[in-house]
């Protein structure tokens, strides 16, 4: 397996990430298990949740994904064997949301003990609070970082300006960035991300790598949007653009023995600023499916059949 320097820090990845936000919720407790033992089985070892996962489903109060997951490191006592990335942010209800201080250090706290361990590997900004100043927010990081309890710190969803801000600070500083970025979504990583991440040495774990399915060729006409509760997400890419990339990923597949999935993948890891796109699965087929992207060599010619198609 290729692992890759996650930015600055010493973790390293293997090339994908598995998007932990299916388990507890499209992925039981025991499919979520099987995926995990699938997942660490192949030489993968970077799992990426959140603290909201997955608050929106019907019954859910946030934290089901962690506690699928710290009840399988107990359980399989594998926690040397992984990389556990985690979020804070996003509204749980009841007034926790944000970065002010007292809702990063009662999250992580939170967090540590749905996970059932002593530290988090990867603690990343979920969502930016621009009513909390940088300052305030990096300091709590930085506190989480001196006791222990976080290893690394990266971002999410933040402006360009305040991502520049907070990484002008002194102390520990983030070290990652998890944009929206795809074959359908380049521009803005490529335009207002990426110079800063190669300035500042960022690892780039980038999310919807597969578009919310839609580069999976899942969805290739509005018929097919009934096929999953995510198929209205996807609608906007069905114009000539979205179609033109189906195209080229079918032909850069066929060619070479690959799904359009793996194709996907495999492009976003010939893009020297990415250390490893995140992808879910909810069955252990679709997962032994998406991590045969992390073997697929593109050759210069399909790179640029699909930079073009994409562009």
């Amino acid at each position: 397996m290729d692992m890759r320097q996650l930015g600055h820090s010493d973790l390293r990845i293997a090339p994908i990430v598995f998007g932990g936000n299916v388990f507890g919720w499209t992925a039981d407790r025991a499919t979520s298990f099987a995926l995990l033992d699938a997942f660490v089985a192949g030489g993968f070892n970077c799992i990426d949740t959140a603290d909201v996962y997955s608050r929106w489903a019907p019954g859910h109060v946030g934290g089901e994904s962690e506690t699928v997951i710290g009840e399988w490191l107990a359980q399989r006592r594998r926690r040397d064997d992984v990389v556990i990335a985690t979020k804070v942010g996003s509204d749980m209800g009841g007034g926790r949301k944000g970065l002010s201080r007292a809702h990063i250090i009662a999250a992580a706290e939170a967090s540590l003990r749905r996970l059932q361990t002593d530290y988090i590997d990867l603690y990343q900004e979920h969502f930016d609070d621009e009513a909390t100043s940088v300052n305030e927010t990096m300091a709590a990081f930085a506190d989480l970082v001196q006791h222990g309890k976080v290893r690394v710190l990266g971002a999410s969803n933040i402006s360009p300006a305040r991502l520049r801000e907070s990484l002008a600070l002194g102390g520990p500083r983030y070290a990652t960035l998890q944009p929206h970025y795809n074959l359908v979504e380049r521009a803005g990583y490529e335009r207002d991300y990426e110079p800063i991440c190669q300035e500042h040495g960022l690892g780039v774990i980038p999310y919807y790598a597969l578009a919310a399915g839609f580069l999976t060729g899942k969805y290739r006409s509005e018929a097919d949007l009934g096929k999953s509760p995510r198929g209205q997400g996807v609608k906007k890419y069905l114009d000539a653009r979205g179609h033109r990339v189906l195209a080229a990923l079918d032909a850069v597949a066929g060619g070479i023995g690959a799904t359009p999935a793996q194709v996907a993948l495999a492009w976003q890891l010939t893009r020297p600023s990415i250390t490893a796109p995140i992808a879910s699965a909810t069955s252990v087929a679709q997962w032994q499916d998406i991590a045969r992207a992390a073997e697929l060599k593109l050759s210069p010619q399909a790179v640029k059949t699909l930079d073009d198609a994409s562009a």
